[in-house]
């Protein structure tokens, strides 16, 4: 899609109008299905990523400025965040220094899992959790993403492996998502990965 169609489907989501009926309205006047490259889906998915941008109303600013503040208080807070070409945030990455601490002890086995579009922002919430010495949960670590692809648990296997100072765990639990199958085998090679029930 060219910047013009780009544009264009900015304007009409901008007024409310349904994504079905904004592919029927750039067909027609294109003149037909044959003179469209493109498919609904395409459009749909271009809509979603520009609704997910974080930062377009000062928000990215103000999350990096809360990230900063908690560094500030405890220097074992860790972040990273991915900007892309417009300098909106794409993926998140904050682990605070209980959770990295409790990795230390408690990070054989992590549990990883994706919570999809309950924010404002419609991106998926990803969580590393393990288990403690009372058999209780506990959080390693939380992400946002702007999907659920393996690019995207690329980047977020990285951050996290980082923070951890390059330790990664022995095993890892994950539902059956081969995104973040494909992304583990890249970040992590050595962990046996297990897909829960």
């Amino acid at each position: 899609m060219n910047l013009h169609v780009n544009r264009t489907i900015q304007i009409i989501d901008d007024a409310g109008v349904r994504i079905n009926k904004t592919f029927q309205s750039l067909v027609k006047d294109a003149g037909g299905h044959e003179n469209v490259p493109f498919c609904e889906r395409d459009v749909r998915n271009y809509v979603n990523k520009e609704r997910r941008a974080i930062g377009k109303e000062g928000d990215g600013k103000a999350l990096i400025s809360y990230f900063c503040q908690m560094r500030e208080q405890n220097s074992d807070f860790f972040y990273d965040i991915d900007l892309d070409d417009d300098f909106h945030v794409r993926n998140v990455f904050w682990a605070d220094a209980r959770s990295r601490a409790a990795y230390e002890y408690f990070g054989d086995v992590v549990t990883f899992d994706t919570t999809y579009l309950t924010n404002k922002y419609d991106m998926p919430f990803a969580a590393f959790v393990g288990v403690n010495h009372h058999g209780q949960s506990t959080l390693l670590g939380c992400g946002l993403l702007p999907g659920e692809d393996t690019d995207s648990f690329v980047w977020l296997f990285k951050s996290w492996l980082r923070c951890m100072l390059g330790k990664a765990p022995l095993g890892i639990v994950t539902d059956q998502c081969n995104a973040m199958k494909n992304a583990i085998e890249l970040v992590f090679p050595t962990t046996r990965h297990r897909w829960c029930l």
